[in-house]
């Protein structure tokens, strides 16, 4: 059983590289973003070029906290490293969420919506704008701490994802506004 794990991590060490340049989405909505198909590294290759501080971020949790963990738990495996150490590669497998691109996605939504809502001419459109962009940001961030065991878990949904019957058709309505 212990050679079978040794070989799942050699393994995992050598493929999950490899996973970061397949593509993860190919159309859809992607020619909105300016793509055709979208991969790991094009993603990040895009984000550096738009807004390089979120690039390092996203960088740190979706490449090198990863394949530190997996690097972590191989070298435990092999006895290279001090199992007292599991406490670190957990905190980096929290770090190294799949959901990194979401969270992502999410930080840039509300960039970009501050942003809009500071340009805007009017009061109006810019204490629109911001609210919205409010209402979505701070549900994220209510989801994301309660994850995270930071604060306890509310009864909101995470925009655009949890199935919350109304929630989701409300949360479009507020993008489209």
């Amino acid at each position: 059983m212990r050679t079978i794990i040794i070989a799942l991590n050699l393994a995992l060490l050598v493929l999950f590289p490899l996973s970061w340049f397949a593509p993860l989405m190919r159309a859809g909505l992607l020619p909105l973003f300016g793509l055709s198909e979208i991969s790991v590294i094009t993603g990040l290759q895009s984000l550096w070029e738009s807004d390089p501080a979120l690039a390092l971020a996203v960088t740190f949790m979706a490449v090198f906290a990863p394949m530190l963990k997996t690097l972590g738990l191989a070298l435990i495996h092999f006895r290279l490293l001090v199992p007292g150490l599991l406490p670190v590669l957990g905190w980096l497998g929290k770090l190294a969420m799949a959901d990194v691109f979401l969270i992502a996605l999410y930080i840039v939504l509300a960039c970009r919506g501050l942003r809009i809502g500071v340009r805007q001419p009017a009061d109006y459109g810019m204490l629109l704008a911001i609210g919205v962009t409010a209402i979505l940001a701070v549900q994220a961030i209510v989801i994301m701490a309660g994850d995270l065991a930071l604060i306890p878990i509310t009864g909101i949904t995470l925009p655009f994802v949890s199935y919350g019957g109304s929630s989701v058709v409300i949360n479009f309505v507020l993008l489209g506004i």
